[in-house]
């Protein structure tokens, strides 16, 4: 399975009102793994960058003001993304721009070169509704270090986002767990190939722990007047004599 993680920076809002693709970051997971190959380029839009846009990357026009057209980097990004899925923080926005991008060269959309997009931004508000769900909170929430992220950009993001996306979708790969451990001697399955077993971690409850599961079952029986499927039944009184 290839994946891309993928990021833009860009000279403003809406590429509806005009604005352009000026950074684009990818790297490249494979099976889950990364690679060690990217993508990163900065392109000259041809135009004025927000000044509110140019606060949040730090990217000016003097600074772009050598670097290629996107026409001349097209043909480099669609072989590095071609037939992957794509991985984005906000999926609607990056793809919104390259797909004008596209378009105005005349060659395909996204959704025609790639085989999909995952966005995470959305995945983030699914598995935890309500919560900050932006990359920085998301770092905070995996224990990932962005320290290094004063600015916006869009390598740096994308290589943020291969680990977060790799931490909100751990439980694809539980169980994988232990696939890399040797079998035991002469453990084959009916093809004869060599069995690989997972190695489990027990896990046991401390005394603390134990002492204070007590306490719980005991409040529980004592608001259920003592009707608990795990206390033995109370002897029958016995009738006068």
């Amino acid at each position: 399975m290839r994946q891309i993680m993928l990021d833009t920076e860009t000279t403003g809002l809406d590429w509806r009102n005009g604005d352009r693709v000026i950074e684009i970051g990818c790297v490249e997971l494979l099976n889950r793994n990364l690679t060690g190959r990217h993508f990163h380029v900065y392109v000259n839009p041809g135009r004025s960058i927000d000044a509110e846009a140019v606060a949040v990357h730090g990217i000016t026009e003097e600074f772009l003001a050598d670097k290629p057209n996107f026409a001349a980097i097209v043909a480099d990004f669609e072989d590095f993304v071609r037939d992957a899925e794509l991985v984005i923080h906000n999926a609607s926005f990056d793809v919104g721009f390259l797909d004008n991008e596209l378009e105005l060269l005349g060659r395909s959309r996204l959704s025609s070169l790639c085989s999909g997009v995952i966005d995470t931004l959305k995945l983030a508000k699914e598995q935890n509704p309500g919560k900050k769900a932006s990359l920085d909170a998301l770092c905070d929430r995996y224990e990932i270090d962005n320290a290094h992220r004063e600015l916006h950009g869009a390598l740096l993001d994308a290589e943020l986002l291969a680990e977060v996306y790799l931490a909100m979708t751990r439980g694809q790969e539980s169980l994988m767990i232990g696939l890399e451990e040797e079998p035991a001697a002469g453990e084959l399955d009916s093809a004869g190939a060599s069995i690989r077993r997972m190695s489990l971690k027990v896990l046991r409850a401390s005394e603390a722990e134990r002492q204070a599961h007590d306490v719980v079952l005991a409040d529980i029986a004592k608001s259920n007047k003592g009707l608990c499927l795990w206390l033995p039944p109370e002897p029958a009184a016995e009738a006068p004599t």
